[in-house]
């Protein structure tokens, strides 16, 4: 397999790399997006994204393992570039370095792709969170708990931004991840039979009174302005975490690992009952 240098970060291949790094418009236009680190390549391939180019620094990471993480994608060939240390310390994002990036051709799963593997599943529901890292952070959160799918209703960035897919490590690729209107959102849980649970401080129930263990939506909101009107009026419960100190608000992937882990807890419980 036939493997190039560059060694000027002025080269058009580096150029390329740090555009679709850096401007969403550029990753919505073609299609593609950039991947830092062994793990998280590897479970971006491992969800069935094809590499596109991978880019190394011999320094950090030797050809063979390169070749052997890209070469864990079936069917397609990706183009290889070894890249000198200060060419790949431009590219770079993380302190940590792993040696290895690459770009990947990106796909989009619809509502009417949704799988679901249980006659209860979990759903989460994201309206417009802002943050990329909190959004990576409650999509590591998803994959922890065995979470169906995770839906993000009006998104304010795209799921590809890198900051996402530092903060999920990855978990962007591993479960069934969508992207819709809150109108569609709601129309395809109705359709489906689940239980909508808005997280909420107003009017609201404690989440350990809820029984979570049929199929069940639990929708959060962003942390400055909370849930629109549309969802807090369309949910079947509205639940509350307790909060005990002079602050009322926890952030939205810490309140995220409660409430999963909160359904995780009550079907465990039943499964065991039976």
């Amino acid at each position: 397999m036939y493997i190039d240098t560059i060694s000027s970060a002025h080269n058009p291949k580096i150029k390329d790399l740090l555009l679709l790094q850096e401007k969403s418009r550029e990753r919505r236009a073609r299609g593609l997006f950039v991947v830092e680190g062994r793990r998280e390549i590897s479970n971006c391939i491992e969800g069935g994204f094809p590499p596109e180019t991978v880019f190394f620094c011999p320094g950090l990471i030797c050809e063979e393992e390169v070749l052997a993480l890209a070469g864990s994608s079936q069917g397609t060939s990706p183009v290889f570039f070894a890249l000198g240390r200060n060419v790949y310390e431009k590219v770079a994002c993380r302190n940590t370095t792993e040696g290895v990036v690459a770009i990947f051709k990106g796909k989009s799963l619809e509502l009417k792709d949704i799988a679901l593997g249980s006659k209860a599943p979990l759903v989460l529901v994201l309206e417009a969170v802002e943050k990329p890292g909190n959004l990576g952070a409650v999509l590591r959160t998803a994959d922890a708990a065995g979470v169906d799918a995770v839906i993000i209703c009006d998104p304010l960035t795209d799921l590809y931004n890198p900051n996402i897919i530092r903060a999920s490590i990855g978990g962007i690729f591993t479960g069934q991840v969508v992207a819709c209107s809150s109108e569609d959102a709601l129309m395809w849980l109705k359709s489906n039979g689940f239980s909508i649970f808005t997280a909420q401080l107003q009017d609201s129930t404690l989440y350990y009174d809820t029984d979570m263990t049929g199929p069940t939506a639990i929708v959060f909101g962003t942390e400055s302005l909370g849930l629109s009107s549309f969802w807090r009026l369309a949910s079947n419960a509205r639940i509350r975490i307790p909060m005990l100190g002079k602050l009322d608000s926890l952030n939205v992937s810490v309140s995220a690992a409660i409430l999963c882990f909160e359904a995780v807890r009550q079907r465990q419980i039943k499964k065991t009952a039976r």
